[in-house]
């Protein structure tokens, strides 16, 4: 069974930094682009970065510069560095990659379950 894990969240004060990381489990053949998202109370989810097997990588305006995504193929694992946390950073950030299982022959979209983050003085 394909799953993405996700650890990292917690609560932090303004200004503070804190990292996820997402790791797909055993079973996968190949990965292609691994994201990350969020979703703050009462709003949509959104792209907050991705970055492309061949480690391209887009942010959404609001993290340019406080945010960085890497990516670790070996361990199957994406990183979000996340510095200079603000308030309106504060959400359940979801992992999303697209992966290959090793008894299939095309990639498909999987998330993980979501970790909060709390930005609060």
């Amino acid at each position: 069974q394909v799953q993405l894990v996700e650890t990292g969240g917690g609560s932090v004060q303004p200004g503070e930094s804190l990292t996820l990381s997402c790791t797909a489990s055993e079973g996968i053949s190949g990965i292609d682009n691994m994201a990350w998202y969020r979703q703050a109370p009462g709003k949509q989810r959104e792209l907050v970065a991705s970055i492309t097997y061949g480690e391209v990588k887009k942010y959404t305006n609001s993290v340019k510069g406080r945010f960085t995504i890497s990516r670790d193929d070996v361990k199957r694992t994406v990183l979000l560095q996340m510095n200079s946390l603000k308030p309106e950073d504060t959400a359940v950030y979801y992992c999303n990659a697209n992966l290959q299982p090793v008894n299939r022959e095309v990639y498909s979209s999987w998330w993980g379950q979501g970790t909060q983050v709390t930005v609060s003085s």
